[in-house]
């Protein structure tokens, strides 16, 4: 275990100064992360993590819990859904305890010490707030300038750039399921107004939202963008001042999988540098794109875009993965990867990830990194910053230890 002396130098060496929003997309790495992971984060003692943002040298963990404790374990302290910590020590923010009032999915760092929050929730501090709202780090209280409109539904995902907010999930205003709002003020914004079609399921909903410069990755239940097909995965181009459906298709995930999944793509993240990203799916035992983690490069163009490589877990399922250039790190609750030819087995081949891995970006081959991980439902929330990689999960075994639902790999 690393000691909190070098968690702090690793961290006051790396992460941007305070306040500055990190974003997973944008920060590389130039080797692997330990395996060990660090011996200071706090621990969730009941529930799911379903979402990670730093916001300077703070993380913010989301998810459906109400208890948190230190790392030691002597301090137990209430949080409902929110909490944060200081990624230098450790130590869980006193006053930042926010009382949201329903499971958080989604998370994206704010300016100036804010963070904004999404989810399935009715209220926020006792006041009504639906779905999406905007918070003080300081004190956990919401940022009044901040008047997001969403009507029905709620948040499963939440992308930053710049002054724009990106927000999917299932709501049906101001947009249907996706959106594009003043990250400021919450307005809509009018040159935004693509609408996910033709759903797999009895509404559309987005999973997952990443953002890369001139282009918005999106996955859902969707099969098409603005009428054009695109099964499950898409590219929106939003270089200009109206945002529209980029000329990048694939028809990779177009083929069924099991009949409990109806749509299967789960998580994406871009590669630092933008020029490519990966992708990762459930869909059980059935071969294809169902349980697997895929790259795609961004700026090809065509019809039938097929992915540079697939790695397989053999039949079980992916729900999160972190690009940073030197590794593409999957989690779920597999079993394996490099599985191809396993059906809920271990194929010719096969390399033992016990829910976590890493894939090396340009083979496709699971790196030899294996911290292990007690596989639960699986990990819902990766994010790499300048020091390291946190996991979010709903188990409390990463790197052989205990971490209950939070940990850090940092970098050696």
């Amino acid at each position: 275990m690393l000691a909190r002396v070098a968690l702090a130098a690793i961290i006051a060496s790396a992460l941007v100064a305070e306040g500055r929003p990190v974003a997973a997309a944008s920060v590389a790495h130039t080797r692997v992360v330990s395996a060990d992971p660090i011996d200071s984060t706090p621990h969730v003692l009941d529930g799911i993590v379903n979402a990670i943002a730093v916001v300077g040298h703070t993380a913010v963990v989301g998810g459906a819990f109400s208890e948190v404790a230190d790392a030691a374990r002597t301090t137990v302290l209430p949080r409902h859904n929110l909490f944060a910590f200081d990624l230098r020590t450790g130590g869980i923010l006193p006053d930042f305890a926010p009382v949201v009032t329903g499971t958080v999915y989604g998370l994206a760092a704010g300016d100036r010490g804010t963070v904004y929050v999404g989810g399935e929730f009715y209220g926020v501090n006792g006041t009504r707030s639906r779905a999406l709202t905007k918070l003080r780090l300081s004190d956990g209280a919401v940022v009044p300038e901040f008047r997001p409109r969403l009507v029905g539904g709620s948040v499963t995902a939440l992308a930053r750039q710049g002054g724009k907010l990106y927000v999917g999930g299932d709501f049906v205003g101001p947009r249907e399921a996706l959106a594009r709002l003043d990250a400021t003020t919450g307005a809509a914004d009018p040159g935004f107004a693509i609408t996910p079609g033709a759903p797999l399921t009895s509404a559309v909903k987005v999973y997952s939202l990443a953002v890369s410069r001139g282009r918005l990755a999106v996955d859902g239940t969707f099969t098409t963008l603005d009428g054009h097909s695109r099964p499950q995965l898409g590219l929106i181009d939003i270089s200009g001042p109206v945002a529209k459906v980029a000329p990048w298709r694939t028809a990779a995930y177009a083929r069924k999988c099991a009949s409990a999944f109806p749509s299967y793509v789960r998580g994406l993240d871009f590669a630092p540098d933008g020029s490519y990203f990966a992708v990762v799916t459930t869909g059980g035992a059935q071969g294809g794109m169902c349980d697997t983690t895929a790259r795609f490069e961004t700026y090809a163009k065509g019809s039938n875009i097929r992915p540079t490589w697939v790695n397989a877990t053999g039949g079980d399922s992916l729900y999160a993965v972190a690009v940073t250039g030197t590794a593409v790190y999957v989690g779920g609750h597999q079993r394996w990867l490099d599985n191809p030819r396993g059906r809920d087995s271990a194929g010719p081949g096969a390399v033992s990830r016990p829910g976590i891995g890493a894939i090396h970006p340009r083979t496709g081959k699971a790196l030899s990194w294996n911290p292990t991980r007690e596989r639960g439902i699986g990990v819902k929330a990766f994010s790499a910053h300048p020091g390291g990689l946190l996991v979010g999960s709903d188990t409390t075994r990463l790197g052989r230890e205990y971490h209950a639902r939070i940990g850090m790999f940092p970098l050696p």
